[in-house]
């Protein structure tokens, strides 16, 4: 999988929406969008960051990130703390509006997309997320993977041009594995350990989670450093083995209410490429229709609930990643966060 990270435009208020737009635009002719699908990205972003200078005190953000290799999509997230929707399906239609406009935002950006999805309740604000798909891709877009639905936030650390995190996903038959990854630190380094570390999991996916890791620490120990987490779904059960602080928590959908539980993921100190356990097991639980797992590295605040987001769980893994970001990102390293849905 071509995991790209996400660029970060910053929208404090209305002065930053020409510079913006003019800058996406040149992103979108640079990744071989034709005249009319930049159009459409146009649209779509002019109505996002009209919104998020309407509608939140403070602004908001928006990441980009293009997808594939060459690249057929572009992915668009708009994320804003305003006031939020008491009915977000009714604010998708045309003609409703709160601000006394024709009421043809969202539905305008719906009609360009070939993915829309949109989170939003009184007081936590919005998220909402849009690709744009070429007509005429010039590459195969890789379906995903079977019965599993992922999505993922990967956004550099401030004023870094390159991401110390990493993911990588490998989809064969009924089997699927997973690699996510912190270099130490951020900028070049860390982004040299992340991705010499995806190499070796790429050449190691035959073994299991625990021997896997133990590959990638020997592949790595002339880098900077990581830590990581691999995991292989397979037959009703994940299978997983984590080093460092990768942290992460496994639901099932009934259970993203108050007083319910969810699974921590465990991982064993250390860091791959200098010093990891003698002793490597893995861990091993079910995976079935309704589950989801979400891992993110120290980016993000660890103190997160799922239980505070009504109904969250319904919505694209991406949103999912999207909200937590909005809601707990440090901004003070590189920030990742994975989620992984079972559709069995």
């Amino acid at each position: 999988m071509d995991a790209n990270h996400h660029l970060r435009f910053i929208i404090p208020d209305r002065s930053f929406i020409s510079i913006t737009k003019r800058d996406i635009t040149k992103l979108a002719e640079g990744w071989g969008f034709t005249e009319t699908e930049v159009g459409k990205i146009n649209i779509a972003v002019s109505e996002l960051v009209t919104n998020l200078v309407k509608f939140s005190p403070q602004g908001g953000e928006l990441l980009l990130r293009p997808i594939g290799l060459p690249v057929h999509t572009l992915e668009i997230l708009s994320l804003d703390k305003g006031p939020g929707m008491s009915d977000p399906l009714r604010m998708q239609e045309d003609g409703v509006s709160t601000f006394g406009s024709s009421g043809e935002g969202l539905g305008a950006i719906k009609r360009q997309s070939s993915l829309f999805d949109l989170y939003s309740f009184p007081g936590f604000g919005t998220v909402a997320l849009v690709h744009v798909t070429k007509s005429k891709p010039a590459s195969k877009i890789i379906p995903p993977p079977p019965r599993l639905e992922i999505g993922y936030v990967m956004v550099p650390k401030p004023k870094e041009t390159v991401c110390g995190d990493g993911f990588d996903i490998s989809t064969n038959n009924n089997r699927t594995d997973i690699m996510v990854l912190d270099g130490l630190g951020h900028g070049l380094n860390a982004n040299d350990a992340s991705n010499q570390a995806i190499k070796a999991f790429r050449e190691h996916l035959p073994l299991d989670p625990a021997n896997r890791l133990r590959a990638i620490h020997n592949s790595i120990k002339r880098t900077r450093g990581a830590v990581g987490f691999t995991a292989t779904i397979s037959n009703g059960t994940i299978a997983y083995c984590g080093v460092g602080n990768i942290s992460g928590k496994l639901y099932a959908t009934e259970s993203a209410i108050p007083g319910m539980q969810y699974k921590n993921i465990i991982s064993y100190n250390g860091i791959l490429g200098h010093n990891i356990p003698t002793t490597l097991n893995n861990q091993q639980l079910d995976w079935v229709r309704n589950k989801t797992i979400v891992l993110h590295s120290d980016g993000l605040k660890s103190r997160w609930d799922l239980s505070k987001y009504p109904n969250l769980l319904r919505h694209h893994p991406t949103i999912i990643a999207a909200v937590l970001y909005l809601e707990h990102c440090r901004h003070t390293d590189d920030t990742l966060v994975v989620v992984c849905k079972a559709k069995l």
